[in-house]
């Protein structure tokens, strides 16, 4: 079982790597970096927002496609502590995606990949672990 979750875990960071990676640079699809412009909607409903942060969409874009570069390889090849501090991350990542979905009002149909990536995320926290050692002398 634990192949299954370490498979799971690479995985699923290779897919937030190219999915950040597409956010961040035109090189892998200029198709998909340009239909990325949907940001600046995502933008104006920014959970900050009512703090009085509104980040400039431009912006938004290349930060969370760099934390979503990162996170993922920390995700699929980092150390445990890495690891499990990218799960978080990219869950609030997920949580946010979500979030600026509904508010947007899109088909619930659109929030699915990001609530599955969410779903996997949790179950790599909460059972993707390794068991630990047990003691020699019991």
């Amino acid at each position: 079982m634990a192949a299954a979750f370490t498979a799971l875990r690479v995985l699923l960071g290779l897919f937030f790597l190219l999915t950040g990676a597409v956010k961040v640079s035109d090189q892998l699809s200029a198709e998909l970096h340009r239909h990325m412009s949907e940001f600046v909607r995502f933008a104006e409903v920014f959970p900050l927002k009512a703090l009085g942060f509104v980040p400039e969409p431009g912006r938004y874009l290349e930060v969370v496609g760099w934390v979503e570069v990162v996170a993922g390889l920390l995700l699929a090849v980092g150390p445990q502590l890495l690891q499990e501090i990218s799960n978080f991350i990219l869950s609030i990542v997920m949580i946010g995606a979500i979030y600026t979905l509904l508010v947007l009002r899109e088909p619930l149909a659109m929030c699915a990949p990001a609530t599955l990536c969410l779903g996997l995320l949790l179950l790599l926290n909460i059972r993707g672990h390794a068991a630990p050692p047990k003691p020699k002398f019991e």
